[in-house]
């Protein structure tokens, strides 16, 4: 880790010790997926999101590295950070390498001090994790571009500003040319639906976002035009390589082990914490290794697979081991105790871990290709 790393952690510590006083646990376990504007522009203010971003657009001009110790200590504490999320981890960069000037200088300052929510208009309702095969397209109009279509769980589109969405501008002879990516307005661009879709849980951040007509202006397009795949694989690079994929359920586990000590964990339970714990070392370094890469300049879509397929099975994984070595059930009751909340909450939604950011099927296929096995 960089110098000054360590005194970035306590800083951070500090920090969350206070602007998570009264958030309650329901909010913590859901720590990245929880929106909290007021927080955010809290993290904003304390110069915590676009760390890594240049100073001259309102950034923190630190490292990757340090951008990391930020991530995980939030995600260590249970840190509503989801209104930002999306913006600080994939959105913003993806501006800041293939947007111009004049946007870089209108969206990242506002970024910075959390006062913006992005969503990510990938997924469409036939496509599945198949993303090459995606039907919504744009076309060009004497002033602009012209979308029809639909997106799919779209999380977070019904209180994003705006959506950074893939749409097909082309053709070619593989299905992955003529694309191109999109800075959408949802906020003011006539033509767009936005339809919540309730999950297991009751929540509603995913939705349906539908296109009829929809008239962006030219300079909406980000970067090339018809070379958004190239692009699309560097976000999802970013996407599926931070601590979020093997810390999502670290609320369960932080519950756990209280439970433990007032037992007296046995032999049987203090060798599957073990295990836990090695596996989580073992996901962190290989996480670290893939900041490492992005901070000089590479563009890791492999490790970052790798990344994402183990974390999140090994994140599903977390709520049937709980079980397993403490004889208590999931109990969503205000009343109950602070780990059968946590463990409630985890196995309602951990099933869905291992879809977002991609499936593991479509993971492994993007590992076997890079290893050369297929």
């Amino acid at each position: 880790m960089p110098e000054g790393a360590q005194s970035l952690r306590r800083e951070v510590r500090a920090f969350l010790d206070d602007a998570l006083r009264d958030v309650p646990l329901s909010e913590r376990a859901l720590s990245w997926d929880a929106c909290n504007p007021d927080f955010s522009r809290r993290m904003g203010e304390a110069g915590f999101i676009g760390l890594s971003f240049p100073v001259e657009y309102g950034g923190g001009g630190r490292t990757q590295l340090e951008r990391f110790v930020v991530l995980e200590e939030c995600l260590a504490a249970g840190a509503p950070t989801g209104f930002h999320w999306f913006a600080d981890r994939q959105s913003g960069p993806l501006i800041l390498r293939y947007g111009s000037e004049e946007l870089k200088r209108r969206i990242i300052p506002l970024i910075c001090r959390g006062e913006l929510c992005f969503c990510i208009g990938m997924s469409e309702p036939d496509s599945g994790s198949d993303l090459a095969s995606l039907r919504t397209r744009a076309a060009r109009t004497s002033s602009g571009w012209r979308v029809n279509g639909t997106k799919i769980w779209t999380t977070n589109a019904h209180r994003a500003h705006y959506m950074i969405a893939l749409f097909r501008t082309g053709e070619g002879q593989r299905r992955n040319e003529g694309l191109s990516q999109f800075l959408v307005d949802l906020r003011n661009t006539p033509g767009i639906r936005i339809a919540p879709i309730r999950d297991i849980a009751g929540r509603e951040h995913f939705n349906e976002v539908h296109f009829e007509d929809a008239l962006l202006a030219e300079d909406a397009l980000i970067g090339v035009e018809n070379e958004g795949w190239a692009q699309v694989t560097e976000e999802l690079a970013l996407e599926r390589s931070g601590p979020e994929r093997y810390l999502s359920c670290q609320a369960l586990f932080n519950e756990l082990l209280p439970i433990l000590g007032e037992r007296g964990a046995g032999d049987s339970a203090a060798v599957a914490v073990g295990r836990i714990v090695a596996q989580l070392g073992a996901l962190r370094a290989m996480s670290l290794s893939v900041a490492a890469m992005l901070e000089d300049g590479e563009s890791p879509a492999l490790e970052a697979a790798m990344v994402k397929d183990m974390g999140t099975r090994f994140e599903q994984s977390l709520p049937r081991l709980a079980q397993e070595i403490v004889d208590l059930p999931p109990d969503g009751a205000e009343d109950a105790l602070p780990y059968q909340q946590a463990l409630h909450l985890m196995t309602v939604l951990a099933p869905s871990f291992s879809l977002r950011g991609g499936s593991g099927e479509i993971l492994r296929g993007i590992i076997a290709r890079g290893l050369g096995l297929r």
